[in-house]
């Protein structure tokens, strides 16, 4: 089969997406860059309620038609397994599938870590990615046409102390995946690239205090980077411009990765007062507990 072919003026034309955690923050702005750019796309998130105002703010216009929300908890397969269906009997096809849902995680001193929240993290960060790759893939191998698949990493999964630890080491697992599996995919023609944020101001990140992410001294970019400069790469590696380009780590993060050792630790995983779980934007509660007052 064919694929089909974008025009420059809209480089998605054409072409259907799926975009996990895609009513909030980083996803919400790639569903709609996407949208602009010509693609009918399936919006994946946890977080019914946001789910639905993404959907009524879109109603009255012109993009309504092609835009679905889906829930998806991104854990669980039977739920990928119908996001997936959902764009092929929406739209009739795939063609990217962007897994970017997320959450902070775990975080706080290893030996009062509770491992059900160390899973939890695995589960949504690096599970998700599994999942989204293997049954994109197989709808994508079926079509015959190829591909592109995209993995939200970070730079925290680059260098020990860039955050927490379940989630660094999560996201370093979700960068050898998708080297792994550009491999195994290309002769199908469908590439798997991640992309690694630095330090985006995203409601994950703010915590509902839009604008007071403050890194002066923290990375040598003097302003915070934002959801569009995320979407603008899921965007390209989305495109047939980068058609030649698979089992890549893009590093979007205003130079902090090239500052050198100098720039880390500043957002580690340094003990704090505090240890929990962070869910992010899903609508579901953070658990939150304080330490014991003693030390190793």
């Amino acid at each position: 089969m064919t694929a089909p072919v974008p025009t420059p003026s809209a480089p998605l034309d054409g072409r259907v997406a799926v975009i996990t955690g895609g009513v909030s923050g980083m996803g919400l702005a790639s569903v709609m860059a996407f949208l602009a750019a010509g693609a009918k796309v399936v919006a994946a998130d946890l977080n019914e309620e946001k789910g639905a105002a993404l959907v009524a703010s879109l109603a009255d216009g012109a993009q309504a038609a092609n835009l679905r929300f889906i829930r998806t908890d991104v854990s669980v397969e039977a739920d990928v397994c119908a996001m997936i269906a959902c764009a092929v009997a929406q739209f009739g096809q795939l063609d990217v599938v962007f897994n970017n849902a997320g959450i902070g995680g775990a975080f706080g001193f290893v030996t009062e870590l509770d491992v059900d929240d160390w899973d939890e993290t695995f589960a949504v960060l690096v599970r998700s990615v599994f999942l989204g790759v293997k049954h994109g893939a197989k709808q994508m191998i079926e079509q015959g046409w190829g591909g592109s698949i995209i993995n939200t990493a970070s730079v925290a999964g680059l260098s020990g102390g860039g955050g927490p630890t379940a989630y660094s080491g999560a996201k370093a697992a979700v960068v050898n995946i998708t080297r792994s599996l550009s491999l195994e995919l290309a002769s199908h023609r469908i590439r798997v690239n991640a992309i690694c944020p630095g330090a985006i101001d995203t409601p994950l990140v703010h915590q509902g205090r839009k604008g007071a992410l403050d890194l002066s001294g923290f990375q040598p970019w003097p302003d915070p980077g934002a959801p569009d400069h995320i979407a603008s790469s899921a965007l390209f590696l989305a495109s047939d411009a980068s058609t030649f380009i698979t089992g890549q780590t893009i590093v979007v993060d205003g130079g902090l990765t090239a500052a050198g050792p100098a720039g880390w630790g500043l957002t580690g995983n340094t003990p704090t007062g505090y240890v929990g779980m962070n869910r992010g934007t899903t609508g579901q509660g953070a658990t939150i507990r304080q330490r014991p007052l003693r030390t190793l």
